[in-house]
């Protein structure tokens, strides 16, 4: 039987979210930087089994100004989720997110994931996960409109509009953990691997008790 199978019948039998190590769910608005955290964080683990960066399927092609992500068609997408090819799949912006079902492994082995996520998908998350940190990163209103407009993939009144949803979403996520990223690079990627330290080291301890 496959791997993912036999977690799919693991859950359905246990009721449980798959626990030992941590899913780590990056959240925040377009132009907050997630993706570029995520890199500085890959660098400083790199060559450390302890870390999985997730890389997400799109609906949408891959390009230099845009996450390293593999691409799927619609049609190829929905084949791939009724296949049982992700542990997590979203809609969200006219597109469709899924995160590979190897990420269901890495969890039960003890190592922590890392992806970003949209924020209707944390409930997901959280129901197949038991571990699950969330990082929002943030960013001011004045840095976010330069960065979208820098992106060139949106009119001003298509960013204007991607600022206005943002706002309207509010306040932060409950026990989120919230990173300005407005400045430096440098200090933000520190404190976001800081934080993905505190997840390896819950994680050791988690997958002896």
């Amino acid at each position: 039987m496959m791997v993912s199978a036999l977690i799919e019948r693991e859950l359905a039998s246990t009721g449980s979210p798959i626990r030992n190590g941590v899913f780590v769910a990056v959240v925040g608005p377009s132009g907050a930087g997630k993706d570029t955290l995520i890199g500085y964080a890959r660098e400083a683990f790199a060559g450390s089994e302890a870390v999985e960066f997730v890389r997400r399927v799109i609906t949408r092609p891959s390009d230099i100004a845009s996450e390293d992500h593999d691409s799927l068609a619609d049609e190829e997408f929905e084949e791939a989720r009724k296949a049982g090819a992700f542990a997590v799949s979203w809609p969200a912006h006219g597109l469709h997110y899924g995160l590979p079902v190897s990420v269901d492994r890495s969890i039960a082995d003890g190592h922590v994931a890392v992806a970003n996520i949209s924020r209707g998908a944390i409930p997901l998350i959280k129901a197949r996960y038991a571990n699950v940190v969330i990082v929002e990163v943030t960013a001011s209103p004045e840095i976010l409109a330069q960065r979208l407009s820098a992106r060139g993939r949106e009119s001003r009144g298509e960013v204007l509009a991607r600022l206005a949803r943002s706002a309207e979403l509010g306040t932060s996520l409950p026990g989120a953990i919230r990173i300005d990223n407005s400045g430096s690079r440098d200090e933000a990627g520190e404190r976001f691997v800081a934080v993905l330290r505190k997840a390896i080291a819950f994680a050791d301890v988690s997958g002896t008790v």
